[in-house]
């Protein structure tokens, strides 16, 4: 079965960079940097994704292509022994991830509604709480707009490489980073912004830990969508021709360009209202509503931020799906169509437990977490970093002729032994750090 290539450099870079800009870069990235302190964080963060994070970037990318093939079937090709169990954890890991993200992407879905019919807006973030708080624990809504998301992710995925996923990255990622500036325009105009934006760009050594730089470290790799086969995957539909360091540096920058955008759309706005910038996740369905009701044309300014956020989640959606897809297609010989029809049914099932954690399952727990939570913390803490500790080694020692093979029939040059030593070295020490800490 001959295998897709992208359409253009173009087309890849921003699928990629799509990968990484989801509801972690817009969601997460402002309230993490506000809990860590502000300019400090994000000098440690953008350390963290221009060392590891783009070394690693590369080293999956380089995988994928060298191969041809996905994950699993990547490491059977380069290596084969235990490697391809490497492969199978970064599938069994996003579909993990999608069982969870699907289900706040149909709750994004909902407040597209809701703020088009003013039921997302108030004053009150007691009553913005208590709203958000009865909505995801009504087991019909909340099954209801997961499916819809999945229903909505997998069409694009239908559409494969160029039609769908390259199609849907060259419409979707300048509108996100469109509605971004305007959303960022309207934040700075607002009395009393000008103390978050110094609050996000001014570094206060005095609140640099360890713990916080754990926390850059992290927040650096899951934003990069490393340890997760995914961009092994998108690697393996670029031609010989396209320059990879390149393509990982647009797509390092790109993602990183989101997540800093982020930080000046929200944390402005938050310190204009008086609100805690360390509120934590609820600023995105609670915090920010309410801050939206206080502006004029509050209501428009509500739904071009949820929309944002739904091309956020749908740009990653796709990417998770997408090497889940191609692993039933490589492995198996599946036909694309019949692979993500099952792949989005078996997703949706394993959805139920999380997306009934906030209702029903609520007081299902097993090590003291409810079914969403232990699907965060298992992917995030434990199977993420294995990933990434696998993929270091396995590029950095286990295939290096081969990697560095591919690096100088592709323009490599003085940089090489330096990413070798990253790979080889420092990402796994690095990465082994976070895992402990986290565990």
């Amino acid at each position: 079965m001959s295998r897709a290539n992208w359409g253009s450099r173009l087309g890849f870079i921003l699928a990629a960079s799509g990968s990484a800009v989801g509801l972690g870069a817009i969601w997460k990235f402002p309230y993490v940097a506000g809990k860590n302190g502000g300019g400090v964080f994000l000098l440690a963060y953008l350390a963290c994704v221009f060392t590891v994070g783009i070394a690693l970037l590369l080293a999956e990318m380089v995988i994928g292509r060298a191969a041809n093939r996905s994950a699993t079937t990547a490491f059977r090709d380069l290596k084969g022994g235990l490697w391809p169990w490497a492969g199978r954890l970064s599938v069994l890991c996003i579909f993990i991830v999608m069982a969870y993200y699907s289900v706040v992407g149909g709750w994004v879905i909902a407040y597209i509604g809701k703020s088009i019919t003013g039921e997302a807006l108030g004053h009150n973030t007691t009553e913005l709480g208590a709203a958000f708080s009865k909505f995801i624990a009504d087991p019909a809504s909340s099954l209801f707009y997961t499916a819809l998301f999945l229903g909505v992710t997998v069409a694009v995925v239908l559409g494969g490489v160029q039609k769908g996923i390259e199609r849907m990255s060259k419409v979707l990622m300048p509108a996100l980073f469109i509605l971004m500036l305007v959303l960022i325009a309207r934040s700075l105009t607002l009395p009393g912004a000008w103390e978050g934006v110094r609050y996000f760009i001014t570094p206060d050594f005095s609140k640099l830990t360890s713990a916080m730089v754990v926390d850059a470290l992290g927040l650096a790799f899951f934003s990069l969508s490393l340890g997760m086969g995914i961009i092994i995957s998108y690697g393996s539909y670029v031609d010989k021709d396209t320059n990879l360091a390149g393509a990982t540096l647009w797509i390092s920058i790109l993602a990183t360009l989101a997540s800093v955008l982020a930080g000046f759309m929200v944390l402005p706005a938050v310190f204009a209202f008086g609100v805690d910038p360390a509120a934590g996740p609820g600023l995105t369905f609670i915090t920010m509503p309410a801050i939206f009701a206080q502006m004029p044309f509050g209501q428009a300014w509500a739904i071009a931020f949820f929309l944002l956020l739904l091309f956020a989640a749908l740009t990653s959606s796709v990417s998770i799906v997408e090497p889940i897809v191609s692993y039933f297609i490589d492995e198996f010989g599946w036909e694309r169509r019949r692979a993500a029809y099952i792949t989005t049914v078996a997703v949706f099932i394993a959805s139920i437990p999380a997306a009934l954690s906030f209702g029903p399952m609520a007081e299902a727990k097993l090590f003291g977490k409810t079914a969403f939570d232990l699907m965060d913390y298992a992917t995030s803490n434990i199977m993420m970093p294995a990933g990434g500790i696998l993929v270091a080694i396995f590029a950095g020692w286990t295939i290096w002729p081969r990697i560095h093979s591919e690096l100088l029939s592709n323009g490599g040059g003085r940089w090489i032994p330096a990413f070798r030593g990253i790979c080889a070295v420092v990402a796994p020490v690095m990465i082994g750090v976070i895992w402990v800490h986290n565990l």
